[in-house]
């Protein structure tokens, strides 16, 4: 079992918890993910790494509640535990194995969009900690919205913030953002890493690719079984079929086919939504239980 050290509400229906997981702490590096599952026989749900603490044997993990078995993780409370944390699982970020004095010379613009914020803070943080200052701009429908600002802003060498309604930052998307940064304040990057909902990371792919900056993208959200078994992750990068969860989560968003991509997590959201609904009929008591509990 593995007990939840700290709950935090971030935002609405957003949380972060912090896991004792010692082994998990060690292993992991920016990029990767872990799976999670409530009870034994519960959903493997894939959370990717928000953060790690090998000193205190801590993993923390961002989780929003939207579907069944997401509700019933947020459920849970501080001295609670989970039954499963498996990790760390899928590739580390490229930039962890680039030699250090090649690393040095680089510059980074990361994009985060909504919860995607999440894993984009390890990779800064990591960054930052090996001499790297990166820049970032975070994305969210409004300031409500934005989750890990502080902690972002402490590690970044700018923070820039768009939010849709204009709460807060930049009335626009981030992709405008992008734009000005490189056309109006004469930044130059050579590699923009996004990540976010999969419609924000495909038009970063587009935005970028006129300037020939190279941008990574992570498909974290396409995960279902995330040990490459189940195929259900399978994406097409560069014309040849990959699977996310062991190949990724990361790949070159230039060669990603991002409209295959959100016609498979379309397919998934409707599934959902009848997993949703039955739940909420069984626990109404109005759904006939036979052939559901085996």
């Amino acid at each position: 079992m593995y007990k939840i050290l700290k709950k935090q509400l971030l935002a609405p229906n957003i949380y972060q918890m912090d896991i004792e997981a010692p082994r998990v702490a060690r292993s992991a590096r920016p990029g990767q993910f872990v799976i999670v599952k409530v009870g034994e026989r519960g959903e493997r749900i894939p959370l990717t790494i928000s953060d790690y603490d090998a000193g205190c044997g801590s993993v923390s993990i961002v989780i929003q509640t939207i579907g069944v078995s997401t509700q019933k993780i947020c459920a849970l409370g501080e001295g609670d535990s989970l039954a499963d944390f498996t990790g760390p699982l899928g590739q580390p970020s490229e930039f962890v194995h680039t030699p250090a004095d090649e690393l040095k010379g680089k510059r980074f613009l990361f994009v985060a969009g909504g919860v995607g914020t999440a894993p984009v803070y390890p990779q800064v943080k990591w960054l930052h900690d090996h001499g790297i200052e990166a820049d970032v701009i975070v994305g969210a429908k409004s300031e409500q919205m934005l989750i890990l600002t502080e902690q972002m802003r402490a590690v970044s060498g700018n923070l820039y913030i768009a939010t849709d309604d204009g709460s807060v930052g930049v009335k626009g998307l981030v992709t405008d953002v992008i734009r000005d940064l490189v056309d109006n304040q004469g930044k130059q990057y050579d590699e923009v890493v996004a990540i976010g909902p999969m419609i924000m990371m495909k038009f970063v792919c587009l935005a970028t690719k006129p300037y020939g900056i190279k941008t990574t993208v992570s498909l974290n959200t396409l995960m279902v079984d995330g040990t490459g078994m189940c195929g259900a992750c399978r994406v097409t990068v560069g014309g040849r079929t990959r699977f996310t969860c062991v190949d990724g989560p990361e790949f070159d968003g230039h060669e990603v086919d991002f409209d295959e991509a959100m016609r498979r997590q379309g397919m998934y959201r409707t599934i959902e939504q009848r997993a949703a609904k039955i739940a909420q009929e069984k626990a109404e008591g109005h759904v006939c239980r036979i052939g559901l509990d085996k």
